[in-house]
């Protein structure tokens, strides 16, 4: 069965992530996405408000761009979320959009060099083992946890460049992948990763999770040609997005999973009603759990 959440995008203000998150888990979603974009809500912050509004949802936070954060603090914070929740938060890792990274002065001169690092030594945190290393932008010196988690957490990684895809299936335990992708170009893109994984040895290939921007109800055409109008789509190009009523959407979300998404999360198209969006997304979730 094909995983399926929703996403609460930072353009919501955080006072209205609580109901969305309690909206999401009575529906029967099995997740709930936030995304840390600069300058907006602190993901680890939110990520917490949404795990503590809630008892069995899990959720994803997708995705933390590590330019910005010292990878020690970043393992205090996801430990002791998982330690409060356990199995229940999903840590995505990321370059982050480098015009930001550039105006905190967090830029990395390699992107992909960071991000091998810090994958490295977070998860050498998380499972409590004491960490020094020297690399090119990850240092520490005799780092521990007093209070790892009691078991392992997965670290999904994000990105869309060759080079990042084939770390990705090297050490990631999950691909996180944005919106704007056809069925066609998301296979290719499971494809590389998993021989990736393959070169490397490893025995089960990450699991990977899609942004699907999506409409519900009698407006959703309308929505889709503003979605598209703002992200420079041409409104008459291949279709990257699901919408329409519950079994058009659901029929969409198979047809990434049949691409090699073992999870989806829907991205509301528009400022639409966040509760009326997670109960059309619980009726999705019935009809691809058949």
């Amino acid at each position: 069965m094909t995983t399926l959440g929703v996403i609460f995008l930072p353009d919501r203000p955080p006072e209205a992530l609580v109901p969305a998150a309690r909206a999401a888990e009575a529906a029967g979603l099995d997740q709930l996405w936030l995304w840390e974009d600069c300058f907006c809500e602190g993901g680890v912050a939110s990520a917490a408000l949404a795990l503590g509004a809630t008892s069995r949802i899990a959720v994803g936070l997708g995705v933390m761009p590590v330019p910005l954060r010292n990878v020690a603090l970043t393992a205090m914070e996801v430990a002791t979320l998982e330690r409060v929740h356990p199995g229940r938060l999903v840590a995505g890792l990321g370059h982050g959009v480098q015009d930001w990274m550039d105006q905190v002065g967090a830029r990395a001169a390699s992107p992909l060099t960071l991000l091998r690092e810090y994958t490295e030594a977070l998860r050498s945190l998380l499972a409590g083992e004491e960490v020094s290393v020297s690399g090119r932008h990850v240092r520490l010196e005799g780092v521990r946890l007093a209070w790892p988690p009691a078991g392992p957490v997965a670290l999904h990684l994000a990105g869309e460049g060759p080079r990042t895809l084939d770390l990705v299936g090297e050490l990631g335990d999950g691909l996180v992948v944005p919106g704007g992708y056809t069925p066609q170009r998301l296979h290719e893109v499971v494809q590389r990763v998993r021989r990736a994984a393959e070169a490397a040895g490893r025995e089960r290939a990450p699991e990977v999770t899609v942004f699907l921007p999506c409409a519900f109800g009698p407006d959703a055409e309308g929505l889709l040609a503003t979605h598209r109008e703002r992200h420079g789509a041409a409104a008459d190009g291949p279709p990257t997005e699901v919408w329409g009523d519950a079994e058009a959407v659901a029929a969409g979300v198979r047809r990434y999973a049949e691409a090699g998404a073992d999870a989806v999360a829907l991205q509301p198209m528009g400022d639409v009603d966040l509760d009326r969006f997670a109960a059309a997304a619980g009726e999705v979730r019935a009809l691809v759990a058949d």
